[in-house]
């Protein structure tokens, strides 16, 4: 008896309850028509195409537009404006396929903003908003980069100063941002903005706008950032200087910019995860084909336990992760809270997928240092997830601060 008097319950009933709690984490159909076409479209573009890509430093267009020609540049986006409907979820796993094939951060980069960017316009945006914005987007007639980050404000995000000024004719913009993906190629810019300064505000979190609007660039300067990987597509500084934008492109209410764009922060970090889950896997998939087929001592090198055990543990350090993407997916499609998991999921799949592209050059030997066996450009580009679009340390904060309920350290 249990001590509020009531009989435990049966066996049975608890067998039974378990069954309809356990999840299932295999692939609908669909999600796996999802899944083999994006692998069938990635086919095309080998690990020398993108070995070339990253040489040239050259967006890779063909691939885009194989992607957009395949629809699934709106996989994620509202079918009343040309996309499918689907959910992140759907979109992880277009993502996770697209880093697996090879392409690493280099391909699932050169879409990434079109999957998930304008989230923030789909929930905030009027209807003629959306009709405008939303279709050559998904068609891939337009490309768009996302402007918020600021050199000297960081990750602090009320911090920042480029400002935007009402006219008679709209606003005039200025200010910097760095780290912008894609500016080089865009034509337009999802872009947050001070109206109000922060000295003005009511709350911290007020004053800032939301802007989707052309990319003029007589009035944005944009210079390009030399980094360690993905220089297929490229980062960048902005200058704006009284950069014009109409009144028809700010997005929802003006000074609730900041509320806005923390729709698109979940999912860019449960796809951010995603991808990093398929470096990871192409990773283990060459250093394990390498361990199999490289003979010293009269033995393969994988038949050695100092191989095998580093290369297992990888796989289940991946597939761990991976429960911890799908389980965060699955709950931002449900409508549900996911800010821890979808924070735990980016930073569990990015050290995975780091320490999988690691042990992967270190298989190799010499040979995972040589461009030629793309190990080497798979570690370069895992960094990546593991540095953006939040920190490891900003996550541990949000963790012990939002989930284990401990003082705000920052």
């Amino acid at each position: 008896m249990l001590t509020g008097g009531q009989p435990l319950p049966s066996s049975a009933a608890l067998f039974s309850r378990r069954l309809e709690t356990l999840l299932d984490f295999s692939f609908t159909p669909e999600q796996e028509q999802i899944r083999d076409l994006v692998q069938r479209i990635c086919s095309n573009f080998d690990d020398a195409y993108w070995l070339r890509k990253d040489d040239e430093a050259i967006f890779p267009e063909e691939f885009y537009r194989a992607i957009a020609g395949a629809g699934l540049l709106g996989i994620a986006m509202p079918e009343a404006f040309g996309g499918s409907g689907l959910g992140i979820t759907e979109a992880a796993i277009m993502m996770r396929a697209v880093a697996e094939s090879g392409a690493a951060m280099a391909g699932a980069s050169s879409v990434h903003m079109n999957i998930f960017g304008l989230q923030p316009v789909v929930v905030f945006g009027t209807d003629e908003q959306k009709a405008r914005m939303l279709p050559p987007l998904i068609r891939g007639e337009q490309k768009a980069c996302f402007a918020v980050t600021e050199p000297n404000a960081g990750l602090n995000t009320i911090e920042i100063t480029t400002r935007a000024e009402r006219t008679n004719a709209g606003w005039l913009l200025s200010g910097q941002k760095i780290w912008i993906s894609t500016a080089q190629v865009a034509d337009k810019a999802l872009i947050l903005a001070r109206t109000t300064p922060l000295g003005q505000a009511k709350r911290k979190t007020d004053g800032l706008s939301l802007f989707y609007t052309d990319l003029d660039r007589s009035r944005a300067e944009i210079r390009q950032i030399r980094k360690l990987g993905r220089h297929a597509v490229d980062s960048n500084m902005i200058f704006f200087d009284a950069m014009a934008i109409p009144d028809e492109d700010l997005i929802g209410e003006v000074g609730q910019g900041f509320r806005q764009i923390l729709h698109g922060l979940n999912p860019e970090r449960i796809l951010i995860a995603a991808e990093a889950i398929g470096i990871g896997y192409a990773a283990l998939r060459r250093a394990t084909n390498y361990a199999r087929e490289r003979v010293v001592f009269g033995r393969p090198i994988g038949q050695n336990q100092a191989i095998q055990h580093p290369l297992a543990r990888c796989w289940m350090n991946l597939e761990a992760a991976n429960l911890m993407v799908l389980k965060a997916a699955s709950l931002y499609d449900a409508g549900a809270d996911c800010g821890a998991e979808a924070n735990t999921a980016k930073y569990l799949a990015a050290e995975a997928a780091f320490a999988a592209c690691e042990t992967a050059v270190l298989t190799h030997g010499g040979m995972g240092y040589s461009a030629e066996y793309h190990v080497e450009r798979y570690l370069r580009e895992s960094l990546i997830p593991r540095i953006a679009p939040v920190s490891p340390h900003m996550i541990h904060n949000f963790v012990a601060e939002k989930v284990l309920g401990l003082p705000r350290s920052y």
